[in-house]
This record gives C-alpha cells, structure tokens and sequence, in this order.
C-alpha cells in the first residue's frame, strides 16, 4: 500500500515575530516535524552555525544556486537573499514525513505558487510595539535598520489574507500547541487520504 505522503509545512511572519524561536521549541517536542534549512547571504548571528541554521552563502553562491534552479523559493530582504534549497524539501515529502519552511512572507508566496497543496501558517505578534521590543532586544541591528523592518512588517501584516492559518505567538508554548494541532487535522483531511482508502477498498 502507498505510504501517504509528508506534509510541507510553510511558517511565516514578520521579521523578530520568533519564527526561529518556534521552530526550535516544535523539534524539542520531538514532533517528528523535519527543518528545512534555508541559504541565506546574510552574515551569521552569534552562536548560528554554517548547515544547522542557515546555510551561509556568498552572493555568488546564491546566485549560482538560482541560475541552476535548485532553490523552491527565493526572495531579497533587507540588502540579503534567502532560499530554500529545493531537493531535501521534495525528498523528504515523498518519504512520507513532515517538513517545515521557516521562511520570510515573499517567499512563501513563491512556494504557494510551485507547492499549493503545502499548508501555510502567518505568525502573528501580539503588536506592532511588542515586535519592535523583540527586535530592539536582540541587539543585531541599528536603529534605521530596525525602522526598515518596522515598516516592511507593516506591508507583511496585510499579506496574511493569502495563508490557510494565523497563529499569533504570544507564548511559544502555545503558538507549538496550535501549530500541532493544525498538522496533526491537515493529516486528517479526506482529500489527503483519499488514495490510501481507494488502495484499501481495491484490496477487499
């Protein structure tokens, strides 16, 4: 019998909402949820590593990975480009497990447009103060930077009307518990299973 297929999950928000943060606590629940792991050109933060967090990528680089179209999405944010590395993505999906996109807003209009049948979560921050907070707070970026993203988080907030689910993260544990709950009834959908049961009527 076929084995159904994962799920590509695509998470998210504005730059500072926590998509990281999530990320992490969702694989310390042992969810079983694989993380894709992004190219970017940006310079890593303290503590990130090359391949675990991001792979870190000259312009170059990047540019050759889009000139061979080996990236599902990429998008330019903030002077740097972001991209997920197509094949891990696809070969984890038909293996039958679950995968995770920690991705900004422009690309996950592109994945939407080649992955449709990929469900799609908008991590909301509580406010717009609170967000300017969590970015202030990180200490990574200066004041005009931090205005930049102020901004374009203003413009990303209006584009939530394109995901399947809105999931504010005013505590990490919970914005886990909504994001399990919400895969674990994407799984349910008749329409995901609809083969399986075919292959199983066929049988009888």
């Amino acid at each position: 019998m076929q084995d159904e297929k994962g799920i590509l999950i695509v998470l998210s928000g504005p730059a500072g909402v926590g998509k990281g943060t999530v990320c992490n606590a969702l694989r310390e629940k042992n969810t079983g949820i694989e993380y894709s792991v992004s190219a970017t050109t940006r310079e890593p933060r303290a503590g990130e590593k090359d391949g675990v967090n991001y792979f870190f990528k000259t312009k170059l680089e990047f540019e050759k990975m889009i000139e061979d179209n080996r990236l599902l999405e990429w998008a330019k944010y903030v002077n740097n480009y972001y991209g997920t590395p197509i094949d891990p993505v696809l070969d984890t999906v038909n293996n039958g497990k679950d995968i995770i996109l920690e991705i900004e807003v422009q690309g996950a209009k592109k994945v939407k447009e080649r992955y449709p049948e990929g469900i799609f979560i908008f991590l909301m921050p509580p406010s717009l103060s609170e967000l300017r907070t969590r970015i202030t707070e990180r200490g990574t970026e200066t004041q005009d930077l931090i205005n930049e993203r102020m901004t374009v988080a203003q413009e990303e907030l209006e584009m939530m009307e394109y995901y399947d689910y809105v999931v504010e993260n005013d505590q990490v544990e919970y914005a886990v518990d909504r994001i399990r709950s919400i895969v674990t009834a994407e799984h349910c959908k008749r329409e995901r299973l609809v083969e399986k049961y075919k292959q199983i009527v066929e049988v009888e």
